[in-house]
């Protein structure tokens, strides 16, 4: 069936004054409330006011104006209905065109006429059909020429009710409850991805609207092939990783966690200094830089296979050097070069729900530590051991990375005991781990991985302290003659 009479009420009028249009080429009557048959009207397309339906001029400044029995009657009446509201004078309204007041109004302002009207055009679907955002009108007009089928109505009916139910909980995202007993989370669709993390799964990005920070919802792809579900998980553990850092860095990651982060007086001795901590993980991977990407570093990155560089810019040179791989994604995030990491709440998804935490962004402070050995450490030694720590919580547990200065020379993770992860670093490390310091994400339960180490060659040990063998512990880096640091602080990445 053929729509005959429209309201509409709108705050968002893109592309209204063409839709309008249309509707009355296919004799479609329209009714608007007094700001959109303004605009409608300065437009030369003369429709009829909502006020013929409800009998009085709006109140209360507007905020009142289709909270009306007429109006609901006219929108809610079944086909078997109609000649019940016939009878009381009321015209049927066959299409609802409405979008609401902006949600960063707060409570005091929200919309309320307009969400109300359109969930009961959706709880009618089958005789009313909802229109709730411009993207639509080029699909509604489509489907007015040929006649609306049941499956196109319950589709607008369901977007209609999604947004209605998004601006509510945009509403409550203001109000910055923390753990609220009712979770609403607003989500729009970013894109759609080819697939999930294998081929046979599918997969969609989804972003907060309006955030402002460095994150890779806000990154601006220049280059390559669309990002794939397991790009944007690794480019976010890049991203997150880099802002720990004001220092030129650079920081590769392979299947969600590090292969080589590293510090330099340049980005161009930053990226070598990551790549030497394993040259064989990189290739297929994710680079994250916190400086502009210049032809010299583009040369360098060039000579092994990478899925995606991120940086705050790449010089044109750059983008010429990296123009002859076509499929290689660049992406630009601004203020990556001067972003902190912030605190927020993560959101992880089990079967049947949701898990939510605080983000790990407590300040990594030395002033905090505690020395457990004879050996003492030096200023320099600090210095190290805090940029260990800070690389440390951004690898899969269990993990510990080796250190010199501000880079890495070897990392283990993801295993399931302390050791293992030691024994694959100090394996992958070999002679770099002389003379080197290792961080720890959590204490050690056995001295074993201690005696690994040390056999190894390393200097001192940071590590969070709390273990009932910690005095095994610190006894057997004082027989190795190392130094050991207990942070009080874990750092599980799971």
């Amino acid at each position: 069936m053929k729509p005959k009479r429209a309201l509409i009420s709108v705050y968002n009028k893109e592309g209204l004054e063409n839709f309008c249009r249309a509707l009355i080429n296919e004799k479609v009557e329209i009714y608007a409330t007094s700001g959109t048959k303004k605009f409608l009207e300065e437009k030369g397309i003369g429709v009829k006011d909502a006020e013929e339906y409800t009998g009085f001029s709006e109140i209360l400044g507007g905020r009142v104006k289709t909270l009306h029995t007429n109006i609901h009657a006219a929108i809610l009446a079944r086909e078997n209905e109609l000649n019940e509201i016939e009878k009381k004078g009321i015209k049927s309204i066959d299409m609802v065109v409405c979008n609401f007041y902006p949600h960063e109004v707060g409570l005091e302002e929200m919309d309320i006429g307009g969400p109300a009207m359109t969930r009961a055009a959706v709880k009618n679907w089958r005789r009313v059909v909802v229109v709730s955002h411009p993207s639509q009108y080029e699909f509604v007009i489509e489907n007015l020429k040929k006649g609306f089928s049941e499956e196109v109505r319950k589709k607008l009916a369901i977007e209609a009710l999604q947004r209605t139910s998004y601006y509510d909980a945009m509403l409550l995202k203001g109000e910055k409850i923390q753990f609220p007993d009712l979770l609403c989370l607003p989500y729009l669709k970013k894109q759609h991805l080819r697939y999930g993390e294998n081929p046979h799964q599918r997969g969609a990005f989804y972003v907060e609207e309006g955030i402002d920070e460095a994150c890779v919802a806000n990154a601006v792809k220049i280059q390559g092939k669309e990002l794939s579900y397991n790009n944007i998980l690794d480019i976010n553990y890049a991203i997150e990783c880099i802002k720990e850092f004001d220092e030129p860095t650079a920081v590769i990651i392979k299947h969600a966690t590090p292969s080589g982060i590293a510090c330099g007086k340049t980005i161009e001795e930053a990226w070598r200094d990551a790549f030497e901590t394993d040259v064989y993980s990189p290739f297929g991977g994710i680079v994250a830089v916190n400086r502009a990407v210049n032809e010299k570093l583009a040369e360098e990155m060039s000579e092994i296979f990478l899925e995606v560089i991120v940086a705050p810019c790449f010089d044109k040179e750059a983008l010429k050097i990296f123009g002859r791989k076509k499929n290689l994604r660049l992406l630009e995030v601004r203020g990556i070069d001067r972003e902190k990491r912030k605190d927020s709440i993560e959101i992880r998804s089990v079967e049947g729900g949701l898990l939510m935490q605080d983000k790990d962004v407590k300040e990594i402070n030395p002033e905090e530590w505690k020395v457990v050995t004879i050996k003492k450490p030096s200023e320099e030694d600090i210095e190290s051991m805090v940029f260990a720590m800070k690389c440390v919580r951004h690898v899969k547990s269990n993990s510990v990375v080796f250190v010199k200065g501000k880079k890495t020379v070897a990392i283990g993770g993801g295993q399931t005991s302390r050791v293992d992860a030691t024994w694959i670093a100090v394996h992958k490390g070999k002679e770099r781990i002389r003379d080197s310091i290792m961080a720890s994400d959590a204490f050690f339960p056995f001295r074993d991985a201690v005696d690994v180490a040390c056999e190894a060659g390393v200097k001192a040990i940071v590590q969070p302290g709390g273990s009932i063998r910690d005095e095994e512990v610190i006894k057997a880096a004082d027989e190795h003659g190392i130094i050991m640091v207990f942070t009080g602080q874990r750092s599980f990445l799971h």
